[in-house]
């Protein structure tokens, strides 16, 4: 989509591995791989983004 502005994560390896992410958009958060930039696209809805981001971000318990 033309739309969407994606932006390498800043968590992605320097070997290719990467997750680039559009957070253009008000509603919707669009994810993809970077290696792939034509292919297939996640997107979600911002409020879903946050609580997934927010969780991730939470201390990992043993």
């Amino acid at each position: 989509m033309s739309s969407f502005l994606f932006e390498k994560s800043g968590h992605s390896s320097g070997d290719g591995e990467c997750v680039e992410v559009a957070r253009n958009i008000p509603t919707t958060v669009a994810v993809r791989d970077s290696k792939c930039s034509g292919g297939p696209l996640l997107t979600v809805a911002s409020v879903a983004w946050d609580a997934f981001t927010a969780d991730l971000r939470q201390p990992q318990q043993p």
